[in-house]
């Protein structure tokens, strides 16, 4: 293995911007789910008249279905995932969109038939139901409850209210409150391993809400104490949860 400077160095350096994991390939695993959800994704976006992903990174999970919409719009936050999306998907007629975490949904009222997500940051129920035409159906990937949170309480120290946080049964009763019916919910919990530091300093800058004060230089000493233990041969072990939602907006009878 690489020394610890040349390994934390690199990754300090590397791209960060979209929703691809690549550079992790032979550093770090993740199992996923069971549903497969790109492959279901692809199922439901080649049946829609028109769809909105929210939340779409670089437009990497998007850009996996053969068959899009003939009317097709995303919408990322960050700018530089936005860019990445718009070099990616504005050559398939996408409409890139960029919004503000919080904000209201630059769409008219009723205007997609299919809105769909892969780890939304925030899903904000009752803009998702305005959005959505009458009968149209809600399709999304969530990052559920103590994600990776082997790993960020061992830079943080224990956070057993954010644990508490993105709770599935807590979404469904929002996504209820809003007007939504819901017609399926899974969950799933997934084993990941990080075989360098390198690859736990990329991770930590690209999922920068994980632990949002790193920095190489503040988390030094327990950098170091992880890698002593890489270098011992066992890989560092977290776990992932993922919940998969599919709801409908009504059809309001007369």
């Amino acid at each position: 293995m690489r020394p610890f400077d040349q390994l934390v160095g690199e990754a300090s350096t590397a791209d960060v911007s979209g929703w691809g994991f690549e550079w992790l390939r032979d550093r770090a695993i993740e199992e996923r789910p069971g549903w497969g959800f790109a492959r279901l994704l692809s199922e439901k976006l080649a049946g829609a008249a028109s769809a909105l992903d929210l939340d779409t990174g670089g437009g990497e999970v998007l850009d996996e279905a053969p068959v899009l919409p003939s009317r097709t719009a995303v919408t990322e936050a960050w700018p530089p995932n936005a860019r990445r999306a718009r070099e990616r998907l504005g050559p398939r007629g996408v409409d890139v969109v960029e919004t503000v975490d919080g904000a209201p949904l630059p769409f008219a009222d009723a205007s997609f038939a299919l809105v769909t997500s892969r780890h939304p940051v925030a899903p904000n129920w009752a803009e998702i139901h305005r959005v959505l035409e009458p009968g149209g159906r809600y399709f999304a990937q969530h990052v559920g409850p103590a994600s990776a949170f082997e790993l960020i309480e061992y830079l943080l120290g224990p956070r057993p209210e954010q644990r508490a946080g993105r709770d599935p049964e807590r979404e469904i009763a929002d996504a209820k409150a809003a007007g939504l019916r819901i017609l399926d919910l899974q969950t799933a919990r997934c084993r990941m391993e990080f075989y360098d530091i390198g690859a736990i300093v990329w991770i930590l800058r690209k999922c920068v809400w994980w632990v949002p004060d790193f920095s190489v230089e503040r988390y030094r000493g327990k950098l170091l104490e992880l890698d002593r233990k890489l270098r011992a041969g066992d890989p560092f072990v977290a776990h992932s949860t993922r919940h998969l939602i599919e709801a409908e907006r009504p059809v309001e009878r007369a």
